[in-house]
């Protein structure tokens, strides 16, 4: 398994090794100790979800906050999608910049997106199954989101069509107004 930081060192790109034959193939989809030194941290995760969704569903930007903020290991195990990261910690000299990877059952690749970072992905084929792994519960009374296309991030999204959101996610508030409420990270 390689790791690989992206552009914001924080976020992790894992590659998995995959051996192949005319049987088929096998994969070690995760290795806690190895993920542990890629990260720099024990991780442990409490909660797996997984979703199905068709092309151009955009779920995200989403995040939790306070004691229940949360680090995601995101991989789609059907279809494509671009899975993106925004830095929401304010002291991070990073803050507000975003950072995409292409997750797909094709290349295996999984995305850690630590807590202080809003999450969403975008399906590009025409069906996904996306699995993560979240290293706190989900807490509806620490939920919040980002609006999707903020052009105060500047999300560079393919142009695929049609975008479905939930209604949560179209009146979803900016970058300003979640400063100006105080529901970011320091």
């Amino acid at each position: 398994m390689e790791f690989q930081s992206l552009e914001i060192p924080d976020v992790v790109l894992m590659e998995p090794q995959v051996f192949g034959d005319e049987r088929g193939w096998f994969s070690e989809s995760f290795h806690q100790s190895k993920f542990a030194d890629a990260v720099g941290r024990e991780v442990c995760f409490v909660q797996d979800n997984h979703s199905r969704s068709v092309r151009g569903v955009l779920r995200g930007i989403h995040f939790q906050v306070g004691k229940a903020a949360q680090g995601k290991l995101v991989r789609a195990t059907v279809g494509e999608v671009l899975d993106i990261a925004v830095d929401l910690r304010r002291s991070s000299p990073t803050f507000g910049r975003w950072v995409s990877a292409t997750l797909s059952a094709e290349n295996k690749s999984q995305l850690w997106v630590p807590a202080g970072f809003g999450h969403a992905f975008l399906v590009i084929s025409e069906v996904a199954e996306v699995q993560y792994k979240v290293d706190a519960y989900w807490s509806p009374e620490h939920e919040r989101n980002l609006l999707w296309n903020d052009p105060e991030i500047g999300i560079e999204w393919p142009k695929i069509g049609e975008v479905h959101l939930s209604e949560k996610d179209r009146m979803a508030p900016t970058l300003s107004d979640l400063i100006t409420e105080g529901d970011l990270f320091e």
